[in-house]
């Protein structure tokens, strides 16, 4: 039997790892070894350039603390990135937990997503009016504070999308060869390719939260912890070469 793997949380875009608070929180009183990192250009990184190469080096960091392979578990930008990474680094992923990143990040919707984020960034706030009153108007209270505690990164949105739109996460998760579940909340629109998704891993589990919208953990935290715990556990329960099957 393997020992419960410890779990790495990626945050999404804008944010920082204060999004995943109530998972931290909870993971922790359940027992489990649990970090959630700030990505550059974002939180604590605010004033670091992004880049994928960036990303992977913090996940590094964090993976390395813990002395051996852990759960990865990523939301929206960060599961672009987990999803990422696990395909480039094997090995050093016991299990993937890739949440609200079931659209390709390519083509006219990338575009205007882009566009929208320069048009955004060229406000006299840069856009910090307008995303703090969406944050409030589709969060929780409890899940805007915790978004909102890390600071909001305004200057890394194009510079995050275009690096994120570089990647191949169908290819990716092809060549990762541990086990995967997919994680979405049921009005989460970053669904568009969801089947494509599930043709690169026929193994993977999905995980549909009812009534949660893409920021998924932060809508529906307790659902989410559970869907992480869920994936720890079976993790737990399984051989210790687990990050080598598929």
């Amino acid at each position: 039997m393997a020992a419960t793997p410890p779990i790495v949380l990626v945050h999404g875009i804008r944010t920082s790892g204060t999004m995943w608070r109530a998972q931290v929180e909870q993971l922790r009183a359940s027992g489990f070894e649990v970090t959630a990192i700030d990505l550059p250009g974002h939180g604590t990184r605010m004033a670091e350039p992004f880049s994928i190469e960036a990303a992977h080096a913090a996940i590094d960091d964090a993976i390395d603390a813990f002395g051996g392979p852990a759960l990865l578990v990523g939301l929206s930008l960060g599961g672009y990135i987990a999803i990422d990474y696990a395909g480039s680094h094997p090995d050093r992923v016991a299990g993937l937990v890739a949440a609200s990143c079931l659209t390709l990040p390519r083509g006219p919707g990338l575009w205007g997503y882009r566009a929208l984020a320069r048009l955004i960034h060229r406000l006299p706030d840069r856009g910090a009016w307008l995303n703090d009153t969406m944050a409030r108007l589709f969060l929780p209270p409890a899940g805007f504070e915790d978004m909102a505690a890390g600071g909001v990164a305004l200057d890394v949105m194009d510079t995050a999308l275009a690096a994120v739109g570089r990647l191949d996460p169908i290819a990716s998760l092809a060549r990762y060869p541990g086990p995967v579940w997919f994680v979405t909340g049921s009005l989460d629109h970053f669904r568009l390719n969801q089947r494509a998704f599930a043709a690169a891993k026929p193994q993977a589990s999905v995980v549909v939260i009812r009534g949660a919208t893409h920021l998924v953990s932060l809508v529906k935290p307790g659902d989410f912890t559970r869907a992480i715990t869920d994936a720890a556990a079976t993790l737990g329960a399984q051989p210790s070469e687990i990050s080598g099957n598929s």
